[in-house]
């Protein structure tokens, strides 16, 4: 029952700002904090804490964010056999600018992370129940990771962030595309309203789409039916890794053979939960916190 993420890792170096700068500002912030980061490897965090056996695949450099980058996944008990050490490169750097009501913009450098080749992924994918993927990584590694995945039976999860082309045959090969409104706008599905955006992405040959909407929850479209739910309540105080908490925590319920309604209700209620504390990976609550926080909702 292994969920199976192929992305990236990354430290994050984040500073604290009254408001994110306009274009050519200086805004004064606090101190630097350095932190785990990288959408893969936030995404690997999350589904570890919520209760599932994951694995990761990517790559960090021999270099001193190193330490910083795998501290979070080794904390969770992520399998790294398949994480490489990458000669010559520098592990991969986000930084991050986090406003005083939350909100973020992040820039990354992506180091290793651009070095990964189909090479570096598992040839052999016994016991994987789900693989979940985003777009950190070169777009030819995530195309041969769904591939391989479609062909073995796997259900492939594919978080589309940061936004990029999507090849239909990529989307071909992925079972549940998860987006926010950016993301899906980017996909340029035809129409504004949400719902039927999302619902002309199944003729591409998806079997699900979520659109993450922040404070207004997420939206599911099937080919059996729609899930809207509400954001769990709670006061943000870092969004940073609450849509990564969301893809985690999603892929891990599905693994271990939650209905799709209760696993996305997990999935939100993590990443509200996310949202409460500073950070991405230090901030992701673990499986006893979402099942208390569902269960007083």
């Amino acid at each position: 029952m292994t969920v199976l993420v192929v992305g990236s890792v990354n430290a994050d170096l984040t500073v604290r700002t009254p408001r994110i700068p306009a274009p050519g500002e200086t805004v004064l912030g606090g101190d630097a904090i350095t932190s785990p980061g990288g959408k893969g490897a936030n995404q690997a965090v999350a589904a570890a804490l919520a209760g599932a056996p994951v694995a990761l695949t990517g790559a960090v450099g021999p270099d001193a964010f190193r330490d910083v980058a795998l501290r979070g996944l080794q904390e969770a008990g992520v399998n790294l056999d398949h994480l490489r050490t990458l000669p010559g490169t520098p592990t991969g750097l986000a930084l991050i600018t986090v406003a005083a009501q939350g909100e973020n913009a992040i820039t990354v450098a992506s180091g290793a992370n651009a070095h990964v080749t189909p090479d570096h992924l598992p040839t052999d994918l016994t016991g994987v129940t789900q693989l979940l993927l985003q777009q950190e990584l070169p777009p030819h590694v995530t195309l041969h990771a769904a591939r391989t995945a479609q062909a073995a039976g796997i259900p492939v999860l594919l978080n589309a962030a940061p936004t990029r082309d999507l090849p239909g045959e990529l989307l071909r090969c992925v079972t549940h595309l998860i987006v926010n409104e950016h993301e899906l706008a980017a996909l340029r599905p035809e129409g504004t309203n949400l719902e039927r955006q999302a619902h002309s992405l199944l003729d591409r040959g998806l079997q699900a789409v979520t659109v993450t909407l922040g404070a207004q929850g997420s939206l599911t479209v099937t080919r059996s039916g729609t899930h809207r739910l509400t954001a769990h309540p709670v006061q943000p105080v870092d969004t940073t890794g609450a849509g990564d908490t969301f893809c985690g925590v999603l892929a891990a319920r599905l693994s271990l053979g939650d209905p799709l309604p209760t696993a996305l209700r997990a999935a939100g209620v993590a990443a509200g939960l996310a949202c409460t504390r500073p950070g991405a990976q230090d901030a992701m609550p673990s499986w006893p916190d979402i099942q208390s926080a569902m269960t007083s909702a």
